[in-house]
């Protein structure tokens, strides 16, 4: 049977899973794609909902994205890998670690936050998911666009950003929003994890701060920090090569042995 998320398989060696944000789709790792195929399998899958991936209206709680992307990995053979996720993309790499965190190798946490969503946030999220159904993305996309990246992004990365964006389907969009309300919180499980973490943000990053990354690397032992200079949220598009090589260091200094 065909795997349930539309993604794209590069390269060979340890298995890098990439897991993007909201509302973006795989697109967004061709940086870490080009970067790292000639040493590691990348794989970068679409989330449900989103890019080329089939769409779910109701609620599509961070567990059904877990799972999905253990079904994938099961699909391909993939039993052991390093996982990384940016933003929601990084909660769900945080509910996977909740679930199968036997296989992680290690864990990339970008531009994200693990605490259980606020009952403002909560209203919040349910409020932009009725906007995004009733409105569509462009407008949505218009506003975010200077604070998803810095105001002096590269004019050919904000494009891509809002191209991104302005492509994905309300329908799976508001059903990721409605489902991210009811995250749980995951600083209990990150502080006993023995999975190596690597934190990153932006350092211009006004949805998740650079004082939540250090509470996020301080709360995990062993765990170790990245800003990446003139970013915002999203680093890997805005500076790869400060973000790349934060990210070769880590997989560079993961214990032997380590891969599919």
């Amino acid at each position: 049977m065909a795997p349930l998320l539309a993604y794209e398989d590069e390269g060979a060696g340890q298995a890098l899973v990439l897991v993007h944000g909201h509302p973006f789709d795989r697109s967004m790792w061709a940086p870490q794609r080009a970067a790292f195929a000639a040493t590691h399998r990348v794989l970068t899958p679409d989330l449900r909902g989103y890019g080329d991936s089939p769409v779910t209206p109701g609620a599509v709680r961070l567990s059904t994205f877990a799972e999905d992307i253990r079904a994938l990995l099961d699909e391909l053979g993939v039993r052991r890998f390093v996982l990384a996720g940016l933003s929601m993309g990084g909660q769900i790499a945080m509910e996977c670690l909740r679930r199968f965190g036997d296989r992680i190798d290690g864990l990339v946490l970008a531009d994200t936050s693990p605490e259980a969503e606020s009952p403002a946030g909560r209203a919040e999220r349910h409020r932009a998911a009725d906007r995004l159904l009733r409105e569509g993305m462009r407008g949505y996309a218009d506003e975010v666009l200077y604070r998803m990246v810095a105001p002096g992004a590269d004019p050919e990365v904000a494009a891509h950003v809002h191209r991104m964006m302005c492509s994905t389907d309300p329908v799976g969009a508001a059903a990721a929003l409605r489902g991210r309300a009811e995250r749980p919180d995951y600083r209990e499980l990150l502080a006993r994890t023995a999975v190596p973490v690597l934190v990153v943000v932006g350092r211009e990053d006004g949805f998740t701060p650079v004082a939540g990354a250090e509470a996020l690397h301080a709360a995990v032992p062993g765990s170790s920090l990245t800003v990446v200079e003139g970013a915002a949220h999203l680093p890997n598009l805005e500076r790869p090569e400060a973000f790349n090589a934060a990210l070769a260091d880590f997989l560079d200094r993961l214990p032997a042995g380590t891969g599919t």
